[in-house]
């Protein structure tokens, strides 16, 4: 950190202005974050337990899972905290790990999303050497790929932000220390600042989703050349779940940061947010789940496996009850 901060703690004004919306949002949120954490939860012990499910496609869909799970656990909790604490500061470093954990997991999101549509390239391009071609260990290789690239360009963002100084309002516009009104409150913040920060962060949006787009056209490219109607549909079956997703994840994230900001955007921004951290990664095991009968039947298993062990260790404590009881 840069000797010229004279902030040390920083206020997150959130929901502030909002007084009365406080407790509806608190219930709202908090019942979003335990299924986020229920639905991606359900689809990593699914993939981990149906073996069916042990291919690079699952793979890459678990990660993902894991990754926006981490992704909400930066941000959610200490949401909820807020909207029921009065204190709503947060420390200089605290803003500057969670920071770093977000937009280092945001990245890795991006980059799993590439593999992804390159697996599903791989898959329809060469389904006969598609083993070969997708190994586990190429799989865990682009895994530790997005992971490394994602943080490392989050490292080099929070090295830019948190090496200016602030000294004068320490309040946050935003729920949490997102990049814009983080920057907005220093005082030696330039426009070669600002135009690193873009770089950096279309480095991330915009490459990865270029290496989606070039997947998309090969693989549009073979679907076209396929002779029979139901081999399209098949094709486009396995990856009509990932571009939903792709979709909704590149759209409102690319809204936020990609485009011009000024002082009044931060309202849209912190509305916009609320989306991309809350929304999308409830609609994404549930978009996967709805639309892939093999995770349906994979979560069914689960379901009807985790109940039968409730089942049991509840008949369990009424034997022992009754033992205790009896004696």
């Amino acid at each position: 950190m840069s000797n010229r901060t004279t902030v040390s703690t920083f206020l997150l004004w959130g929901f502030s202005s909002f007084p009365d919306l406080q407790s509806l949002l608190f219930v709202v949120i908090f019942f979003s974050h335990v299924t986020i954490l229920a639905a991606n939860v359900s689809i990593m012990v699914a993939i981990k337990l149906s073996h069916n499910l042990h291919t690079p496609m699952y793979f890459f869909l678990g990660g993902l899972s894991f990754s926006e799970t981490c992704t909400t656990m930066v941000i959610l909790p200490r949401m909820l905290v807020d909207l029921l604490s009065e204190s709503k500061t947060i420390a200089l470093s605290e803003c500057a790990t969670q920071m770093f954990f977000f937009f280092g997991l945001s990245g890795n999101n991006c980059f799993i999303m590439a593999a992804m549509s390159y697996d599903r390239y791989t898959a329809i391009q060469n389904p006969l050497h598609y083993a070969i071609q997708m190994t586990h260990k190429i799989c865990f290789q682009l895994i530790l790929a997005s992971w490394v690239v994602g943080f490392m360009v989050s490292l080099c963002i929070i090295f830019i932000v948190f090496n200016l100084s602030f000294c004068d309002s320490n309040t946050i516009r935003h729920f949490f220390c997102d990049i814009s009104p983080v920057v907005s409150l220093a005082c030696d913040y330039t426009l070669y600042h600002g135009m690193a920060i873009f770089v950096l962060s279309a480095f991330v949006l915009v490459g990865s989703f270029i290496l989606i787009t070039i997947s998309y056209v090969f693989i549009g490219s073979i679907v076209v050349k396929m002779p029979s109607a139901k081999g399209k549909y098949k094709a486009f079956s396995t990856c009509s779940s990932h571009l939903i997703v792709v979709c909704i994840h590149y759209g409102f994230a690319c809204f936020v940061y990609l485009r011009p900001k000024d002082s009044d955007s931060f309202c849209e921004d912190m509305l916009m947010a609320v989306t991309y951290t809350v929304l999308t990664p409830l609609l994404n095991p549930i978009i996967y789940s709805l639309r892939n009968k093999e995770i349906q039947i994979a979560l069914r298993k689960v379901v009807d496996n985790a109940n039968r062990f409730i089942h049991q260790m509840v008949n369990k404590r009424t034997l022992h009850i009754k033992k205790f009881i009896v004696f």
